[in-house]
């Protein structure tokens, strides 16, 4: 959605390594906000997302307009993937990943893409296109890239720019207390409801409000039980004004229970 910041320009250089021509499209979607949410507020930084593509080697920048993209206003189909939006991030935003879905949607219909690549820090929304490409048929490779984030861990976002100088400060225990939940999963915690708790409670005591704190099989994002293997800790909490998520991937040991 533009305002790009190393994170979205590591997904150009991803690829680049892998395809011959690069295709960037830059869109603020009204239809994944909510209407209490920053669409207005959203930040627009065309010129400079311009020169940071080219010095990236884009070829081509898609920036359509709304009434490009939703030529009959936003009363339209819609893509809506079940059970997995319903959850997370979907159950505090309503309708906000039937607007991903359906963008992404007319997106690769409108470039024909052989592969998409998404950033991993949106753990769930790059489930969700997984699986949607999956249960439409689309030809498509859905490749997911690592997290990018500042030197103090936080994950990079273009929402980081809201935070005060002194949220800012703040901001880095999100990351950390993902951290500290999946050293203890490795050590073999159990008790996932108490390690999220204790953890939601340090993160409020920080400043935080948290929305979920939660740990998930990373396949299916149904909860981690003790027959996950692939597992992620995964956090959306807002500090001051600023929503900001986070997760984290592990492996975990085979119970011997």
């Amino acid at each position: 959605m533009g305002n790009l910041h190393a994170g979205h320009l590591s997904l150009i250089d991803a690829a680049r390594q892998s395809c011959d021509i690069v295709v960037a499209s830059i869109f603020v979607n009204p239809m994944q906000f909510g209407p209490n949410e920053d669409l207005d507020k959203y930040p627009r930084t065309l010129e400079q997302d311009c020169k940071k593509l080219l010095s990236h080697r884009t070829n081509i920048l898609f920036t359509p307009t709304e009434s490009d993209i939703y030529p009959q206003g936003r009363t339209q189909t819609t893509v809506c993937v079940p059970y997995i939006t319903d959850q997370l991030c979907g159950a505090s935003r309503p309708g906000h990943f039937d607007g991903v879905s359906t963008v992404v949607t007319k997106l690769f219909n409108i470039v024909q893409p052989d592969v998409a690549i998404f950033g991993q820090k949106d753990f769930q929304q790059l489930a969700v296109i997984q699986k949607m490409v999956r249960d439409l048929n689309l030809s498509i490779e859905i490749q997911g890239i690592a997290t990018c984030r500042d030197e103090d861990g936080l994950a990079m976002s273009s929402r980081n720019g809201f935070l005060t100088d002194k949220e800012r400060q703040i901001a880095p225990q999100l990351y950390q207390s993902l951290q500290q939940i999946k050293k203890s999963l490795l050590e073999c915690e159990k008790n996932h409801d108490k390690l999220c708790h204790e953890h939601t409670k340090l993160l409020e005591n920080q400043g935080f409000s948290v929305d979920y704190l939660e740990i998930r099989d990373a396949v299916s994002l149904s909860k981690a039980d003790r027959k996950t293997r692939e597992a992620v800790v995964l956090c959306a909490a807002k500090l001051g004004n600023t929503r900001l998520i986070d997760n984290l991937m592990m492996v975990l040991k085979a119970s011997t229970d």
